[in-house]
């Protein structure tokens, strides 16, 4: 008999703005990734996620289709603030995130050189367009990230060949006790020459920083790691676990984003590959807990492209089947999303939305329970804590009303 619990996150596959949205997002009012689809004309394959209870999530129903009569569901909240992949499964994982701060490199600049050389490291400052960046031992630079939204992270990019990706990580640990943004994100690549890095130093607005693509770093040997605000890997489920001797099998976007000290993971973005290797570890393994991120409905939705956004929902569909029918008796099978990306409401970001939790289990088959909705994401690692009979630090784990029912239904 094996003790498997498997969740399966559809990136961005959200069911309907959050009560805070009007406040704190007003872009996102009308935001229903799930049910704007499901409304395409598109053609939908999507009945394992019917069954397992998405309308009830989405709290509505469609001529097509129609509630379950038969679904463990509910809905649950983000913790974190705005509508963001990484903190999105810090929070699965047990964190309670901070509110982060926005900032640029020229406010902390002083005292992120003060604490490396006091580390004993050499610094010194390179300057563009009367903008100054940090040069770290000749082999890396501390600068903002110019890839995504300007303020919320800073870099910490550096040539492997030189100094080892070891180093890197440790500065990039040195400038996330200085600053409060989201994410420092440590990274670096073969191949690359320091002159790579200052060749492709670049500045937009009040914001400096390596220019990553163009610099080479992601051609070979990648390796990044994304340190967030507020976030503690020792207190999160998966170190938890892996003190409890249960190993950690991740894949697709969460390999990369959590710290996983089990180091089974399977960093893909092709949705079938993922569900491939996914498949083939639950045939051979009896126990475990099991990740999976869906990363190319995000990219759907970042592009608006409900086609294609339809057409990954399907594909993954039909794996959720092939995933049930692996299934032993004792084992719990968790869909659910990491917020919302609705590629009809008229920008290509992040949709600040509820997501659902749709749960199988053979123990439970073909009776129907709500677990309701839940203050947090986090509620579902505290759920996996508790199947392995073990705790983490923040969430409220919902497994005692799938044991109440399934005491009941005995």
């Amino acid at each position: 008999m094996s003790n498997r619990f498997i969740v399966v996150v559809l990136d961005s596959f959200g069911v309907g703005e959050m009560k805070d949205v009007a406040e704190v997002r007003p872009q996102d009012v009308g935001a229903n990734t799930a049910l704007h689809l499901l409304e395409s004309s598109e053609l939908k394959s999507w009945n394992t996620l019917i069954d397992l209870g998405l309308m009830n999530a989405i709290d509505t129903e469609l001529p097509v289709f129609k509630k379950s009569s038969t679904a463990i569901c509910g809905i649950a909240n983000l913790k974190h603030y705005g509508a963001d992949s990484f903190f999105g499964h810090q929070e699965i994982m047990g964190t309670n995130p901070k509110k982060p701060l926005f900032s640029k490199l020229s406010e902390v600049i002083d005292d992120i050189e003060i604490t490396l050389r006091n580390e004993g490291y050499q610094t010194k400052r390179i300057y563009k367009d009367g903008k100054e960046i940090l040069s770290v031992n000749d082999c890396m630079f501390v600068g903002d990230n110019i890839e995504t939204d300007l303020g919320q992270a800073f870099n910490v990019i550096g040539a492997i060949d030189l100094c080892g990706f070891d180093e890197i990580k440790n500065v990039g640990k040195i400038v996330r006790g200085q600053v409060k943004v989201a994410r420092v994100i440590a990274f670096g690549g073969s191949g690359v020459s320091y002159q790579n890095l200052v060749d492709n130093i670049k500045v937009f607005d009040e914001y400096i920083g390596v220019d990553a693509p163009g610099s080479g770093v992601y051609k070979a040997n990648y390796h990044v790691v994304h340190l967030g605000y507020g976030v503690d890997e020792k207190v999160q489920l998966p170190y938890q676990l892996h003190k409890k001797g249960v190993d950690c099998y991740f894949y697709g976007k969460v390999a990369d984003i959590v710290i996983n000290p089990s180091h089974h993971n399977y960093s893909c973005v092709d949705s079938s590959e993922c569900f491939e290797k996914l498949l083939d570890d639950i045939r051979k393994k009896k126990d475990g807990f099991y990740c999976l991120n869906i990363q190319e409905t995000d990219l759907a939705g970042h592009a608006q492209d409900v086609k294609r956004y339809v057409d990954r929902i399907n594909l993954c569909d039909q794996y959720l089947n092939k995933i049930i029918s692996e299934l032993d008796t004792n084992d719990i099978l968790l869909v659910c999303a990491d917020h919302g990306n609705d590629p009809t409401i008229g920008h290509a970001k992040h949709t600040r939305e509820k997501v659902p939790l749709l749960i199988y289990t053979p123990n439970l088959k073909d009776v129907s329970l709500t677990i309701g909705e839940r203050d947090t994401l986090a509620d579902i690692g505290a759920t996996v804590a508790e199947y392995f009979d073990c705790q983490i630090q923040y969430g409220t784990s919902f497994l005692p009303l799938l044991k109440k029912k399934e005491n009941h239904y005995e």
